[in-house]
């Protein structure tokens, strides 16, 4: 008994669970005034499902003389449900952000006022078990692999940023859920001024964001932007459902991806570091003592033993980590002792570079369609002409990790001995995917990054891939914006002989810098 939002309960918790179920739950309310349930109070039953709800219209209420508390009597009873209209719809994700978010509207049926004495003639267990099998029948959305999360992603258009490029990150989030496993259901967006410091998004935008996750059978929230710890326990409270931030969404893609010991042991560091000011809130087991001599009584609480724990384990993967840096840089000076000429690929994530390496040096790496499919750096030889005699010369070309709109920080600093393949270069190669819409972003994206390296890179050559996939108008607006430039598809090899001539003229222009 209590209002519809007290009922809340952890969906994994219920009595019933289950997209084509109800809850479990009947929710008994009060109401002072003659009126039937309120907007809020049915939105609330969708939200979770609930049952029943029940309002009682109380009237006469009032105290009696001696102060022998309230007394009063229902007047009248309304009883409402969902109806089978509000079973869960998949809706198609690659919709316009323009376009108004095409939601099944939650539908319930609200009896006319009847007395008390109808009302407990009412037979509640039969009413869901109807209810239930209409859901069953009626039951439309796909079917979707119950390992894959089913995916919600939201995002906040400030006034920072113009519609083109908040289209352009929300998409990527799209792309990014797709890679990590996930299924995108519907995306949902606000225009503020600056983000709400509580939830980011304004308390109606949450409470729509709860009741969408509802009706699609959503169990997880993605934000586009990075999130506090307190952000998001506010919203999980609220939504009911498991919120992330994007970074998180990388972190699981690097964890995927991640196959040598030094890219495991990255990003286990990223999540561990990640991960420790989050703790706290992370469901009700972390507030209970730990158990064990010496934890017992007013000693540490189990949240605090999680943080030492995790905190140890981040000193020792952060000594593994230095271990590896230090052996990558004997290699490093071995090779300059042998004078070889290095070239690191770098560009954008999903730009082409595995496939050059591959196209080029005739190398096994993975490739594939996908952000992220690259995390360990690779080194082959390549053969190219001297600039000055015509000669050819070796030289090492290193595949690296795919850059990212706003790197997350966390990931700058656990990566920074892949990184360092980059800044030791004695030259760059920026591969530039020209058919992706965005691709003027993405060369200011990695330009960005590199600029803040903590070593100069060496001198960088803009080389722009997948030509064969774009338009002569295209071509011809990145020639006005990169004259030097070169025009390669390393699927079709298209090309490359101009690539490799103008990689000699590359090295010796840097050997004459340094």
């Amino acid at each position: 008994m209590g209002t519809p939002r007290q009922t809340q309960i952890p969906p994994l918790e219920l009595p019933r669970y289950g997209a084509e179920r109800l809850c479990g739950i009947r929710c008994i309310a009060t109401h002072l005034k003659p009126e039937p349930p309120s907007e809020a109070a049915l939105t609330a039953m969708a939200m979770q499902r609930l049952d029943a709800l029940v309002v009682l219209n109380i009237t006469g209420t009032g105290f009696t003389k001696r102060g022998g508390g309230a007394t009063g009597y229902v007047k009248e009873a309304y009883l409402a449900h969902l109806t089978a209209s509000y079973t869960p719809v998949l809706i198609n994700s690659g919709a316009s952000l323009n376009e108004k978010d095409k939601l099944p509207a939650p539908s319930w049926n609200v009896s006319p006022a009847m007395s008390l004495d109808v009302l407990s003639n009412q037979d509640f267990l039969e009413l869901v078990e109807g209810l239930e099998e209409e859901f069953r029948r009626e039951y439309v959305a796909t079917d979707v692999d119950s390992d894959n999360d089913r995916v919600v992603i939201v995002g906040v258009m400030t006034d920072n940023v113009n519609a083109q490029q908040f289209k352009d990150i929300v998409e990527e989030l799209g792309r990014l859920v797709d890679t990590a496993g996930g299924e995108v259901l519907q995306t949902m967006w606000q225009k503020r001024s600056r983000t709400h410091p509580q939830t980011v998004v304004g308390e109606g935008k949450v409470q729509e964001i709860a009741l969408t996750a509802q009706t699609l059978g959503a169990n997880l929230v993605v934000f586009d932007r990075d999130l506090t710890p307190s952000q998001v326990r506010n919203l999980e409270a609220q939504i009911g459902v498991r919120v992330v931030d994007r970074t998180e969404v990388i972190l699981d893609i690097f964890a995927q991806r991640a196959q040598s010991r030094a890219g495991k042991l990255q990003v286990e560091l990223a999540q561990l570091e990640y991960m420790l000011p989050r703790l706290t809130g992370r469901g009700q087991a972390m507030s209970r003592l730990g158990g064990g001599i010496g934890t017992r009584g007013p000693g540490e609480t189990k949240l605090e033993t999680e943080r030492r724990a995790i905190s140890r384990r981040i000193s020792r993967l952060q000594q593994e980590v230095n271990q590896l840096q230090a052996h990558r840089e004997r290699l490093r000076q071995r090779r300059q002792h042998q004078e070889v000429p290095s070239v690191a690929l770098v560009g954008y994530t999903n730009a082409g570079k595995s496939t050059l390496l591959n196209t080029l040096t005739n190398a096994e790496v993975y490739t594939a369609d996908q952000l992220f499919a690259t995390l360990d750096p690779t080194t082959r030889r390549l053969v190219v002409p001297d600039a000055l005699d015509s000669l050819p010369q070796e030289i090492l070309v290193t595949d690296t990790v795919g850059f990212i709109h706003e790197l997350p920080e966390a990931l700058m600093d656990a990566f920074r001995a892949t990184l360092e393949e980059v800044t030791e270069a004695d030259a760059l190669i920026h591969l530039v995917d020209l058919s992706h819409p965005a691709w003027l972003s993405h060369i200011r994206a990695v330009r960005d990054i590199l600029a803040v390296m903590p070593v100069t890179p060496g001198p960088a050559m803009v080389v722009f891939n997948k030509i064969d996939e774009v338009s002569s108008d295209t071509l011809e607006i990145a020639r006005e914006e990169f004259p030097m430039a070169v025009f390669i598809s390393a699927t079709h090899r298209l090309g490359l002989e101009t690539l490799r001539q103008r990689l000699g003229q590359l090295i010796h222009f840097a050997a004459h810098e340094r």
